[in-house]
């Protein structure tokens, strides 16, 4: 755990430089969220030590936008270790990933805040959105908005395609944690150099939505092209934090591949035909309330047992 959250420091540091003290504060406040929560309700042996909370609190603040209200955000990461975690059981009991189920809730809730991205301030210090605004008060944002590269080319009145720099660097509009998809993907790279992630997911993730969007781009049905695809939005961040939580993801390799190529694909249909311009939130929570039946379905055979449609039969008291 600890390892994960020392690989998101350059990811972090992106979007303080990008978004200044408004994504300080945002995700402070969705670490606090969750850090208090598993302190309260957890085990008191490992509530803090272990990091579980730490990279729930990191990885769900990294998914909202920098204008985000900070009591919106400390409910959220509440939740999220409340409802995606301590509920199941605590750590490695859960089924689905706490800081997805915690943005989902967010999601749900406050539809409107999380969907407002704030143009970046002339002055990096200038807090933006409606940071402070009080609680259960509607946040009105004074200052002016601008789309996500996604949002813009699906929705936009003038829908332009974002230049690929632009979106490996960060540059853009968006969520704290769609900074760089550089950074990202060297993050992914040292958990995978380390052990602590199983590379068939992301591979998976990304090469199912390279090859289904550029398909669909070739055949006319898409307006996005492929390498857009894999670099906008969340998914560099989906592929190779979220997916691969050890807990909710599968635990055969074969498992992952199937796993990551339903992750990939739904991440293509909602972005193409979905009512919201992200999908990746919404595929891997899916895909995760699927991962016991994946796991029972790629288990392999113990060496000497007979196959199961032999042992299922002999258990009826077939032949």
């Amino acid at each position: 755990m600890w390892s994960v959250v020392y690989s998101l420091a350059p990811v972090v540091a992106a979007s303080i430089w990008f978004f200044g003290p408004s994504a300080v504060l945002v995700l402070l406040a969705s670490v606090a969220g969750c850090l208090i929560t598993e302190r309260l309700f957890g085990s008191v042996r490992s509530s803090l030590a272990d990091g579980s909370a730490m990279i729930t609190g990191l990885l769900l603040g990294l998914t909202l936008p920098p204008g985000f209200p900070l009591w919106m955000a400390f409910l959220g990461g509440a939740f999220g270790m409340a409802f995606g975690k301590l509920i199941f059981g605590g750590l490695g009991q859960n089924v689905f990933n706490p800081a997805l189920l915690g943005r989902a809730f967010l999601q749900a809730a406050f539809p409107v805040a999380i969907t407002t991205w704030p143009s970046k301030p002339e002055s990096w210090w200038t807090l933006q959105g409606d940071n402070l605004a009080l609680p259960l008060m509607s946040p009105v944002v004074d200052a002016a908005t601008e789309a996500t590269p996604l949002g813009n080319l699906k929705f936009g009145d003038n829908p332009v395609i974002t230049p690929l720099t632009d979106l490996l660097f960060g540059t853009t509009a968006g969520s704290l944690g769609e900074t760089s998809a550089v950074l990202l993907l060297l993050g992914g790279l040292y958990l995978a150099f380390r052990g602590h992630l199983n590379w068939h997911i992301p591979v998976s993730i990304l090469v199912t939505v390279y090859a289904l969007s550029g398909l669909f781009y070739v055949i006319g049905i898409s307006q996005f092209p492929p390498l857009f695809m894999l670099f906008s939005g969340g998914l560099m961040l989906g592929a190779f934090y979220m997916a691969t939580d050890m807990v909710t993801s599968p635990v055969t390799n074969k498992g992952c591949w199937l796993f990551g190529i339903g992750i990939g694909a739904l991440v293509v249909v909602i972005r193409i035909w979905g009512g919201l311009p992200e999908g990746v939130m919404y595929a891997i929570l899916l895909m995760n309330a699927l991962v016991p039946f994946i796991n029972r379905a790629t288990q392999p055979r113990k060496f000497g047992s007979p196959p199961r449609r032999v042992a299922e039969k002999k258990k009826e008291g077939g032949p």
